[in-house]
């Protein structure tokens, strides 16, 4: 409450600077390798005080590890222990069972306080000092999530390498996404957590993420290597995909009663061309084909677009269904993170450039 109030002093005033803001990290465990020390270490280290600019700090508020894994063994466990009682902002969460990574991400952000969100792998494929540059990109583009987008391919097969960049164009067919997703993930801290508390239990987080954020900003970077082997098989990988598919909403049942307008329409128009050549004598040799093939896409017209129509009434129910908000309710604009974000660089740059200016007309005075 003393933050909102100095923040809300500062707006009337009409100042933003000098702008400190928290930071929480939320990392999913499974395995908890010597990968997952690594990163926490490094994230105390990196992203105790970030400094974007002069007078623009953001602060590392807390660490977050959902174990996702009841089946750790004792060491895995103290392991876990040993970690939390490192610093006081690491904090373990202790999910019943193994409900996925997409669950136990969303476990971690509502449980979070911090006016940013990081989400970050356990095995060290995500460089923490990358959190600048996405919080830049936030900034730069207006955007309330980014996603990070690698530069070099990613450690795995060809084949799994290959179902993935094919499962990330069908996400974006599917939902109208532009861009990428990934799960080094920054998202301002108040819509992240709305966006998790709409999710019904199948829903894909980040198709809850473009519902609540829109499209995402990109920040590109190169993916270190995996410091422990991954959890996912290719029967997960298949469960994964299927879950994004069918909690995107209503826009597949859309592009299927599209099809089958289109079907139906082409059905139709084949059947009026096939009349027209019967009755030029064109299948005069051929009694009865004629007809039959009409009578065949005549129902075959009215089939697909009947099933046009179910599906269009099916894509409303599952629209109402799964979760997705009619609207999102942000932080009011003295205190919104992004925003105050934004004025802070911009207020950073106008004040550098200005004690710049008195040294370069010194500087020209002295070569004239």
């Amino acid at each position: 409450m003393a933050r909102r109030s100095d923040e809300l002093d500062k707006a009337a005033r009409g100042a933003v600077l000098p702008l400190e803001q928290t930071l929480s990290v939320v990392i999913p465990v499974f395995r908890c390798g010597d990968a997952l020390s690594g990163v926490v270490n490094e994230l105390l280290n990196v992203a105790e005080r970030i400094e974007l600019a002069a007078g623009v700090t953001i602060q590392l508020d807390e660490i977050l590890l959902v174990c996702d894994n009841p089946w750790l063994s004792a060491s895995e466990r103290s392991r876990l222990l040993d970690l939390e009682a490192l610093d006081r902002r690491i904090r373990v969460l202790w999910l019943t069972r193994n409900f996925g990574q997409h669950p136990a991400t969303v476990a971690g952000i509502v449980s979070t306080s911090g006016e940013w969100i990081a989400t970050m792998d356990e095995d060290g494929q995500h460089d923490p000092t990358q959190l600048a540059a996405m919080l830049r990109v936030a900034a730069h583009h207006g955007t309330t999530l980014v996603y990070a987008k690698p530069t070099n391919p990613p450690p795995h097969g060809p084949l799994r390498n290959a179902a993935s960049a094919v499962a990330k164009k069908v996400f974006r067919l599917i939902t109208g996404a532009h861009g990428h997703f990934h799960s080094f993930r920054l998202v301002e801290g108040a819509i992240a957590r709305s966006a998790c508390a709409y999710m019904g239990e199948n829903v894909y987080l980040d198709v809850a993420m473009h519902w609540s954020c829109g499209d995402a900003g990109l920040c590109p970077m190169r993916m270190r290597d995996e410091g422990s082997k991954s959890s996912y098989n290719y029967r997960r990988l298949i469960a994964h995909f299927g879950r994004m598919v069918l909690s995107s909403g209503a826009r597949p049942l859309r592009l299927i009663a599209a099809f089958g307008v289109f079907v139906g329409l082409g059905g139709l128009g084949l059947a009026a061309f096939l009349v027209q050549r019967r009755l030029s004598g064109a299948y005069a040799a051929t009694p009865g084909w004629a007809s039959e093939i009409v009578t065949l896409l005549m129902l075959f017209a009215v089939l697909f677009i009947t099933l046009a129509t179910l599906a269009e009434y099916l894509s409303f129910v599952a629209g109402n269904s799964i979760g997705k908000p009619l609207y999102v309710i942000a932080e009011p604009a003295p205190v919104r993170a992004l925003w105050n974000l934004q004025l802070a660089l911009a207020e950073a740059a106008k004040d550098s450039v200005t004690a710049l200016s008195p040294r370069r007309r010194s500087a020209r005075r002295r070569r004239a």
